[in-house]
């Protein structure tokens, strides 16, 4: 961010300008104009930020600061969404200033054997948290580009760009997932072009040194995936052991988040559910998807009169007809009405 704190604008060759924040009012409509940049730039952050809560945050921030200099925007030196990526990208270095690197739990520590004793949460900022795709992917478009987004908001994906350096991961982010041009990076970073290649180099350098494995390429739901999924739930639901672990890769990882624990194998994933007893009695499952992945919300009887109350979103992934990762996450009270999550399930009504 420029030294003084204001909010950089367009200003042809020169590069981009601070403009104080105190800037007249703009123009009626203005808030429209700017809330239309409201998704893409939300992807932005959370790609940035890891956390979709820091990200609206950021957003947030970054169109009130636009709102008060739009007055003197003149889109004749460059372009709306260059210079509103710009105010996102430093409100997002400057959150990011002096932040620990959120990641997945098995980034930070190796796996461990099925067990009783899940150790002490970590704190949430420790953690790549999930976000709803209609947060930050754009309705309509081109599907092929549609599903190359879905790709770079997958778990594993957004926790290998917490691995960059914030400059590289915002180089990085600009030119390779949302194709900005190397001299409009340049701008938006008030750099050199020969500084934004050299970024992106040692940012994709990172990032294939890191082998992030975000399962398969995204495609839309077939017959398929929905008869796995379905068989997920029913299992789930019924707690059949065996029949869960039938759906596992012989790899499967799973994680619960605020925990640092995680196991790997289909055969510990199995100890576990098996020592557990039936925790998850009762227990109902309503689809949702996070990440360009499937999900589901879990709901568990604690209520009056049988009540089901969130309990966690489970995110899935899968490859090769398989669940190969399954990310628990327990902090249902934020997560659920980010996701428009109903707050509690009636119990069904048994004859």
């Amino acid at each position: 961010m420029k030294a003084d704190g204001g909010v950089p604008a367009p200003a042809g060759e020169e590069g981009f300008q601070t403009v104080p924040e105190s800037a007249g009012m703009p123009e009626p409509g203005g808030a429209d104009l700017l809330e239309r940049h409201r998704i893409p730039l939300t992807g932005y952050c959370y790609r940035m930020l890891g956390s979709p809560f820091e990200a609206e945050d950021a957003v947030q921030e970054t169109l009130v600061r636009a709102w008060r200099s739009l007055d003197r925007f003149d889109e004749g030196r460059a372009p709306l969404r260059s210079w509103l990526y710009a105010i996102a990208t430093n409100v997002c270095l400057d959150m990011l200033r002096g932040a620990r690197r959120r990641a997945r739990a098995i980034d930070l520590g190796p796996s461990v054997q099925a067990g009783p004793d899940l150790g002490a949460p970590l704190p949430e900022s420790a953690f790549v948290q999930p976000v709803p795709d209609g947060r930050v992917l754009p309705f309509g478009g081109d599907p092929a580009e549609l599903a190359a987004q879905r790709d770079t908001i997958r778990l594993a994906f957004v926790a290998a760009l917490q691995r960059l350096p914030p400059r590289q991961r915002a180089v990085l982010i600009l030119r390779d997932v949302l194709c900005c041009k190397a001299d409009e990076v340049a701008r938006l970073l008030d750099t050199t072009v020969a500084s934004v290649t050299s970024a992106l180099q040692r940012a994709r350098a990172t990032l294939r040194a890191a082998s992030a494995d975000p399962g398969e390429p995204y495609q839309p739901m077939d017959q398929a995936q929905r008869r796995l999924l379905a068989r997920y739930c029913d299992a789930f639901e019924r707690y059949d052991v065996e029949a869960m672990v039938a759906l596992l890769h012989e790899d499967a990882v799973t994680s619960m988040p605020p925990f640092l624990w995680w196991l790997r194998g289909r055969a510990e994933i199995r100890r576990l559910l098996l020592a557990a007893g039936r925790p998850c009695a009762g227990a109902r499952l309503v689809p949702a998807t996070a990440n360009g992945s499937p999900a589901f919300a879990q709901y568990r009887p604690a209520g009056p009169g049988g009540r089901l109350e969130p309990f966690a979103l489970v995110v899935l992934t899968v490859s090769g007809g398989l669940i190969v990762e399954m990310t628990t996450y327990l902090d249902a009270d934020r997560l659920f009405p980010l996701f428009g999550l109903p707050d509690a399930l009636e119990a069904e009504a048994t004859s």
